[in-house]
């Protein structure tokens, strides 16, 4: 395994991010369990949830599902650097959403509870919260940390001016204030190149890119429904927008004789900013599969085939758009 610091921190971090989304809805809790024990066997420290994870609302079942497993023991929790979420509806009252102080207050402490932990070592803001002061929520994080609640904080969906705002609030109040972010990033999704990537590297934010896969669409689709593999409606929708990219693209994958799923994934590790993105295997055989990523490298013509195939936005704002 790959290990790199997240963003500006001291922070040791494994270069693949086990996603855990999949957890109770798709994966059943023992599969659950043999696969965290397999992504530490294989050096994978890093592991993103969220309070909403489970999709019952008020029920935190992924985070339950880490909670039980935590308290296997055997080193479980103080292996893990685990990163969970707050900010989506988890109840049908007014303050069981959003960023509000009281918010941040009640979820940390009900994260913790349902992970059978004393400290998050990353808690996210999951979106940016409109309506709440920047300097509410820091103050709110301020006393998390003063209290050993949570180490780090980071932000996820936020856009670039988002993060500046937020960073510049942090620094007033000389707090550290943001040491990630998660975007929607993959070679498909590529907006991010514009202000969110270069206001992470300005600031020193490690960049945790989730659906590296594009929803499936780069992770070998074409050569799953030539097998007999159904599709969703929505993939085959999907598919149809973007069928001569694909195509392309699996070709160029059939070039190198490897996986689609693992070019995608070693195409964002040879991104600027990117600590490693969030893979979300459904079983162990996913997961094994996923490491031959790391030893992927796409050297600077293989990178521009892929460029062609998929263009980005041409750059970084404002060059990308202007001069």
């Amino acid at each position: 395994m790959e290990y790199t610091r997240l963003g500006r921190t001291g922070l040791s971090v494994s270069r693949l991010c086990l996603g855990t989304m999949n957890f109770g809805p798709e994966t059943s809790e023992d599969d659950s369990f043999a696969i965290m024990d397999r992504a530490h066997e294989l050096g994978i420290n890093f592991f993103d949830t969220a309070n909403v994870y489970g999709w019952k609302k008020g029920e935190g079942i992924t985070e339950n599902i880490l909670g039980r497993w935590f308290a296997k023991g055997g080193g479980r929790r103080e292996k893990t650097v685990i990163a969970t979420k707050l900010y989506g509806s988890m109840g049908d009252w007014p303050n069981d959403e959003g960023l509000s102080a009281l918010n941040i207050r009640r979820a940390c402490d009900a994260s913790l509870k349902r992970m059978q932990t004393d400290y998050i070592d990353i808690y996210q803001m999951h979106h940016v919260d409109r309506n709440t002061p920047v300097d509410e929520i820091w103050e709110a994080m301020e006393v998390l940390r003063q209290q050993g609640k949570i180490i780090y904080t980071g932000s996820s969906n936020f856009a670039g001016w988002q993060i500046a705002k937020a960073q510049e609030g942090a620094a007033r109040r000389g707090f550290t204030g943001l040491v990630s972010e998660q975007s929607h990033y993959n070679l498909l999704t590529r907006t991010v190149e514009l202000e969110v990537l270069p206001a992470c590297d300005d600031y020193g934010l490690g960049v945790i890119p989730w659906s590296p896969l594009g929803g499936g669409l780069l992770g070998g689709v074409l050569r799953k429904i030539d097998k007999g593999r159904s599709a969703s409606e929505h993939m085959l929708r999907e598919l149809e927008k973007h069928r001569d990219q694909i195509e392309r693209y699996e070709a160029f994958c059939d070039e190198r004789g490897e996986e689609p799923a693992n070019v995608a994934l070693a195409w964002l590790l040879a991104q600027k900013a990117v600590t490693g993105p969030i893979i979300g295997p459904r079983t162990i055989e996913q997961l094994n599969g996923t490491l031959r990523a790391l030893e992927i490298k796409l050297d600077d013509k293989a990178l521009a085939q892929l460029d062609e195939v998929f263009p980005g936005p041409g750059g970084e704002a404002p060059e990308a758009y202007a001069w």
